[in-house]
């Protein structure tokens, strides 16, 4: 064996024999268990960052684990490579999306592979292929044929100037991110998916999801938002008609003073025909975002349409307004408004002088006070005509029984979830399979995949793709649909299509029925809502078609936490903040650890502390994987990644813990080079003496407890207890039974470190002569005999203080441990012949003596 540790070597030579060997080629095996192991597939953004690599050492931890348990392992990976950031990049560089994007993949797959992560690649998949995305395209043809995917109009963020719809986070104070342009509100066709009619199955689904984490199945819930209210009918005076309304709070329905509908509502269009101010106002109202965020937190604003709504129960007229924190997407685009209980309906009712009626008091009659607030709790009603006298919980079911019986409404279920608009009008996209007929109908295509042209360089002015008569127009007065795909829909699937990758005539073949569930999904917590709820409704879209038999994509979700780090700046002439890299920053630091000082290395200039932050570009306060791949090799930076803290906790970037973590890996190399004769020729421990038995108790005493850890993904703990097992061998004094202690322990802590630092292990157990394949050894087992005692020490306390030990049997009783305390020397010398008054005695740990 050489004698220094060349992480560069080792790590090659590994990475050659598991290629060499398909070591990770997942087989489906049906008289093996399975375990499918899967980590959210990244965007090919140019290079991995830190958040990446412990995402994907984290489930590569996992699905090594359960490979080294028996189990039949899948891990693929593959690329969501769809998607606006690619046409940033080729507005940039002047490239097409397709070029930068494989650039991109190809580079990344490379980090990946440096890293030892265990994937499967021949299920590789990228979303930008044609022989993926047509198969989703199927399934959305399907999906019109069911009646599941229809075109609507939708309200949505539009930028005049680059002509294209603007996601929420892409409008920044009311302007497009690129151009600069206000942004308007717009109602443009869209499609859209029937997610609400699986909205009650998403919703109870989640009771069942035990092993995902509580705090995301609670966001989901609340995204999916089911609440039971009342719809009912304000009529419309003067006129037959009605204006839908739902409520959660019938109880204070006999204090509605007035009636908010959306600016884009049909009622305000049509009262703008006759008023230019409010023409004007619902021209203002197209300015600005359209998430419910900005909509809750702007100024609330509105305008009277000059009709009146009829109250369904006491006939009363209330004045309509258009206001701007209603929109048209959600809901009716009408809400009933009761200033008295609702503080956002009594901010706008003080703004423009609408009386407030109070019809809900506690229920010990004290006076609910609106003066400076509006009263929202629930209580008792009053000036309610034949509800007074009611609680909030009796008058809910009387009055939509009222309405109910006058034909005016009734007790409904809301959701807030809203159909999913798939619809985005842009380049770098799956297309949407439909054709635009010549009288302005839709059909779905008929040759699938409707593939996008690839040799295209966008300039960011809208989607190229309705410039090219080539790809929209197709004869006889037929436009082909140029919309693509919102890319959670190509995310919302992957993980099936690996479980069948290569087949060409199926989106899905027998071999997902083996796979699917996945076993365990790694991710951030960003995705707890959207992309995670998404592919549960994928899902039970492919069950619904036959596709696969199980009602879960996900048995098992583990949110890993952010990695974070320091940042530091300094603040320019003109307010802004100019970040510096953690790296180029030298820092002074008092006993604790507490920053005192900091300057840029380059200039000795001072630099400002901004915090501890997740790492990222805008803070410039990231790590380079790479470049520490480069100094200290992949294990380090896994073993560091895995040591630092708990999976689902953040981790706070240190570069002495890596360091740290270089340090201990070269220890077991010391170790494993020194004593290497010695365990190529030992056997197995026997006729150990008491040192012996005592260090062999101690190495199965820390392996139990990593077993235990492994299984509940605490992989910090077990990479502690494989620290300890090395402190104990090097320990080890010279006895009959050393060499074999040694091969024991180094076999365990081998094994233990496989999964964490897969190359040096894979490296050691073949040098030392355990076998061909680390990959295929047996787990490690406790030995329940190495952990039974003859005797045990008791910490001995003296009024408080510790003042030694004593030794007992192991099977000695309350006692006869009480006896052997008193009997002590420490005992016989701070007690003396003063009399003792309590032994207070804590099983195998402690005896505490008060005198």
């Amino acid at each position: 064996m050489q004698t220094d540790y060349d992480p560069r070597s080792i790590e090659a030579a590994a990475q050659r024999y598991w290629e060499e060997n398909k070591s990770f080629k997942a087989v489906e095996d049906p008289a093996r268990e399975k375990y499918y192991c899967l980590s959210m597939f990244p965007y090919p953004s140019g290079k991995l960052h830190m958040g990446h690599v412990r995402n994907y050492t984290i489930g590569d931890v996992i699905a090594r684990y359960q490979r080294m348990l028996g189990k039949n392992v899948l891990q693929p990976m593959g690329w969501d490579a769809f998607g606006l950031p690619a046409e940033n990049a080729a507005i940039q560089h002047g490239i097409p999306p397709s070029q930068w994007t494989k650039s991109n993949i190809a580079y990344m797959k490379g980090q990946l592979n440096q890293l030892g992560f265990g994937y499967d690649w021949e299920r590789e998949l990228a979303t930008c292929d044609a022989d993926y995305y047509r198969w989703e395209q199927w399934l959305f043809t399907r999906l019109i044929e069911k009646g599941l995917a229809y075109r609507s109009t939708a309200t949505v963020n539009w930028d005049p100037v680059d002509q294209t719809v603007l996601a929420n986070e892409q409008v920044i104070d009311g302007k497009g991110w690129r151009s600069g342009a206000p942004v308007e509100k717009r109602e443009i066709e869209q499609w859209f998916v029937r997610i609400t009619d699986y909205a009650q199955e998403l919703l109870d689904a989640l009771d069942g999801l035990e092993g995902w984490p509580e705090r995301v199945r609670t966001m989901q819930r609340n995204w999916i938002g089911r609440s039971e209210g009342v719809a009912m009918d304000f009529g419309i005076q003067g006129s037959g008609e009605t204006l839908g309304i739902y409520t959660t709070r019938p109880d204070t329905l006999m204090g509605v003073t007035y009636v908010a509908v959306a600016a884009e509502h049909p009622l305000a269009h049509r009262a703008a025909e006759t008023s230019p101010e409010l023409a004007a106002f619902i021209d203002e109202c197209r300015q600005g975002g359209t998430s419910e965020a900005e909509i809750e937190t702007m100024e609330k604003r509105g305008f009277p349409l000059g009709i009146d709504a009829v109250h369904p129960i006491s006939g009363e007229p209330v004045p309509i307004y258009a206001a701007n924190f209603v929109l048209m997407g959600y809901g009716t685009g009408a809400v009933m408004a009761v200033p008295a209980h609702d503080q956002r309906d009594w901010e706008f009712a003080e703004r423009y002088g609408i009386p407030k009626k109070a019809v809900i008091r506690s229920a010990d009659g004290s006076p609910c006070g609106i003066e400076e607030g509006a009263y929202t709790e629930k209580g008792v009603l009053f000036d309610s005509g034949a509800f007074d006298g009611l609680t909030s919980a009796d008058a809910f079911d009387a009055i939509a029984d009222w309405l109910s019986e006058h034909g005016k409404g009734g007790k409904t279920v809301n959701f807030r979830l809203r159909d999913w608009g798939v619809s985005r009008q842009r380049y770098w996209g799956c297309p949407i399979p439909v054709v635009r007929t010549a009288n302005g109908d839709a059909r779905p295509e008929t040759e699938l995949p409707v593939r996008l042209p690839e040799d295209v360089v966008v300039d960011g002015s809208g989607s190229p793709l309705k410039q090219m008569p080539y790809f929209s127009d197709i004869g006889n007065g037929e436009t082909r649909e140029t919309d693509t795909f919102d890319t959670f829909f190509e995310s919302s699937w992957y993980y099936a299509r690996y479980c069948s990758a290569d087949c060409e005539t199926a989106m899905l073949d027998e071999r997902a029925r083996y796979w699917l569930p996945v076993d365990q999904y790694v991710g951030g917590i960003e995705h707890a809502v959207l992309h995670l709820l998404y592919a549960r409704f994928f899902h039970k879209l492919m069950r619904d078609e036959g596709l696969v038999d199980c009602d879960e994509p996900f048995a098992n979700l583990l949110t890993q936490g952010m990695v974070i780090a320091e940042t530091w700046y300094r603040e320019g002439a003109d307010g802004r903040k100019e970040w510096f890299n953690p790296a180029d920053v030298e820092v002074e630091r008092d006993d604790k650890g507490k920053v005192v000082g900091a300057r840029l290395a380059s200039d000795g200039q001072p630099v400002i502390f901004g915090g501890i932050e997740k790492m990222s570009k805008s803070k410039n306060n990231g790590v380079d994987p790479q470049v520490l791949t480069e100094r200290y090799g992949a294990d380090t930076v896994r073993l560091y990644t895995m040591f630092t803290s708990p999976p689902d906790q953040s981790l706070e970037w240190n570069d002495e813990g890596v360091e740290g973590a270089f340090r201990f890996i070269r220890r077991l190399w010391s170790l494993a080079v020194g004593e290497a004769e010695a365990i190529r020729a030992a056997g197995a421990p026997a006729d150990l003496d008491e040192p012996a038995q005592e260090a062999r108790r101690e190495i199965h005493t820390a392996l139990k407890k990593a077993l235990y850890d492994y299984e509940r993904q605490q992989f910090n703990t077990v990479v502690s207890g494989c620290m300890t097992m090395v402190n104990v061998l090097y320990r080890l004094e010279a006895s009959p039974a050393r060499a074999a202690l040694i091969r024991e322990g180094v076999g365990i802590v081998l094994r233990l470190l496989g999964p964490i630092a897969p190359h040096v292990t894979h490296h050691l157990w073949r040098e030392l002569g355990f076998g061909e394949d680390i990959l295929s050894a047996d787990w490690p087992k406790v030995d329940e005999e190495a952990l039974k005692q003859d005797s045990i020490e008791y910490v001995l306390q003296i009024n408080g203080k510790m003042r030694g030990s004593v030794k007992v049997h192991a099977d000695a009783d309350k006692a006869a441990v009480e006896a052997a305390a008193l009997d002590s020397e420490p005992v016989q010398k701070f007690v003396g012949d003063k009399p003792v008054r309590k032994v207070i005695v804590v099983p195998n740990k402690l005896v505490n003596v008060v005198a």
